[in-house]
């Protein structure tokens, strides 16, 4: 047969199909979403995250040393808040002395050359469980931002270096840049949640913060997972307010809205690998259905591929620890 091209010849050793190689994954992508509890000495194993726990201050410094020494220096903290320090408006998200500007100070104090990416949302703070203010049934988004922006300013002074918010309120990009502009904080960066899809694999993050909404669902505020035209007028509404990074979440269901937003946007995409889609390969393996290495590097190579700059994922550090070793 008198075949000119044949791609196969490209892939006949290792190190010819490492010279071709069109994306690679390094440490230097990852963003390590970790889980902070009050108290000192504890750290709580989350039976729907195998091998992901909530840590106390003094404890989660230890493990975000071991993540370091792997190459892993950013990290998205967010906070499990006990149930009687819930109410309505979200008030402990913004009290300086509360859990969570406290673990800031702590880790900047300790690990100034590492990145914060902290999240702005009212659901692990709230006792209605979303992300907003609710009144008869109702999340309130302009009263909502007033809340945000409170939260976002507490985060910025205890050392916060990106702030970034989950919540969906319209407007609430600009209304956040604003309130770190007037207050000092031009260096304080925005990665907007951009494209936050109202879908089903959130759960064992919620069990995480024990955050799921007391009633109802997220549908008013997150995205529909059948849209995609949408998420590129979310992306020109916080390009326009001042987002410096722009994320997709979920990763897995959603490469095609990584992929829309890459080819429509100059600014770094980050995609969030959420709870759910790491708990899938992670009992699948345990199951011995498949390998769970080399899934978890395909899942995270896709990301990648879809043109995500970033990854937040709980692979992070495994994901570091099989990198290292080649």
């Amino acid at each position: 047969m008198n075949l000119t091209r044949r791609p196969r010849r490209n892939r006949r050793t290792e190190v010819i199909r490492n010279l071709v190689q069109e994306n690679n994954l390094t440490v230097h992508d990852f963003i390590y979403p970790i889980f902070v509890l009050e108290g000192a000495n504890k750290k709580e194993e989350i039976t729907s995250m195998p091998g992901i726990a909530r840590y106390s201050t003094d404890r989660m410094l230890d493990e975000i040393a071991a993540c370091v020494e792997l190459g892993v220096k950013a990290f998205a903290p967010f906070p499990n808040i006990p149930e009687s320090q819930k109410d309505r408006f979200a008030t402990q998200s913004f009290n300086p002395e509360g859990l969570f500007p406290s673990f800031i100070r702590e880790v900047k104090k300790n690990f100034p050359e590492v990145i914060l990416v902290t999240d702005v949302a009212m659901d692990p703070y709230s006792s209605d469980g979303h992300d907003g203010i609710v009144d008869n049934g109702e999340i309130l988004n302009d009263a909502t931002l007033e809340i945000l922006g409170k939260m976002a300013l507490e985060q910025a002074r205890a050392g916060a270096d990106i702030i970034a918010p989950s919540d969906m309120m319209d407007g609430r990009i600009g209304f956040i840049r604003e309130k770190l502009d007037q207050h000092g904080f031009q260096n304080v960066a925005i990665m907007s949640y951009t494209a936050k899809y109202a879908g089903a694999f959130y759960g064992p993050f919620r069990d995480a913060l024990a955050s799921a909404p007391k009633f109802g669902d997220k549908k008013t505020y997150q995205m529909n997972p059948a849209n995609s035209r949408e998420a590129l007028l979310e992306a020109e509404l916080d390009t326009v307010e001042g987002a410096d990074y722009l994320m997709v979440k979920p990763a897995l269901a959603y490469l095609d809205i990584i992929k829309l937003l890459r080819d429509n946007s100059h600014l770094p995409i980050a995609a969030y690998n959420v709870s759910g889609e790491y708990a899938m390969v992670k009992a699948a393996a345990q199951n011995g259905w498949i390998d769970g290495d080399k899934a978890m590097m395909e899942c995270l190579l896709s990301m990648k591929r879809a043109g995500a700059d970033i990854i937040l994922t709980y692979f992070a550090k495994e994901a570091a620890q099989y990198l290292k070793k080649g």
